[in-house]
């Protein structure tokens, strides 16, 4: 069963639908929206501030979301896919994006509609992703525009690919 924590008289809030990994760990301040799914080893930590996550986003395994005390919020939008292993701290992203493995994004970064970031990208503290762009690197720079159509088709597959992996665990229980 998932570890679901209380503190500072914060519980989190989870949505109708969503998967929480036996070892995902859910912390404070956070509040969840439905049909959403926190995998193997991932933590949202919510103790020193507040973690908002919108509709059907998937925050795959490894991943750690957390913010700066009395600074910094997380903020995410619908239909956000997280890769593997993606630290995010303190930043917000709209709906339809994607943050690919190994990611790295810091605080007051703000991450566009639809935008991509590549996998292995340090998007450094208040960076400003436009939509549909794509960026990457290490620091992540701009790479191109990409086409909301196809980046759209792109990311909601994803989104519900892991909304369907997510029916298969819940299957078995």
């Amino acid at each position: 069963m998932a570890i679901i924590c209380s503190v500072r008289g914060f519980t989190p809030q989870i949505g109708k639908g969503c998967f929480l990994a036996d070892n995902a760990t859910v912390i404070g301040d956070t509040i969840i929206g439905e049909g959403c799914s926190v995998w193997f080893g991932a933590v949202v930590r919510g103790d020193v501030n507040s973690i908002r996550i919108g509709n059907h986003v998937n925050i795959q395994d490894g991943a750690v979301l957390h913010t700066l005390y009395e600074k910094s919020q997380i903020h995410i939008g619908d239909y956000v896919s997280i890769g593997h292993n993606v630290t995010i701290h303190g930043a917000d992203i709209d709906s339809y994006a994607l943050i690919g493995m190994g990611s790295t994004v810091l605080d007051g970064a703000h991450i566009g509609e639809g935008a991509i970031v590549a996998a292995g990208a340090l998007v450094l503290k208040n960076t400003q992703i436009g939509p549909y762009e794509v960026w990457g690197g290490v620091p992540a720079k701009f790479i191109k525009k990409a086409d909301p159509e196809q980046t759209n088709e792109i990311n909601k597959k994803i989104a519900h690919n892991y909304a369907m992996y997510a029916s298969w665990y819940q299957e078995e229980k």
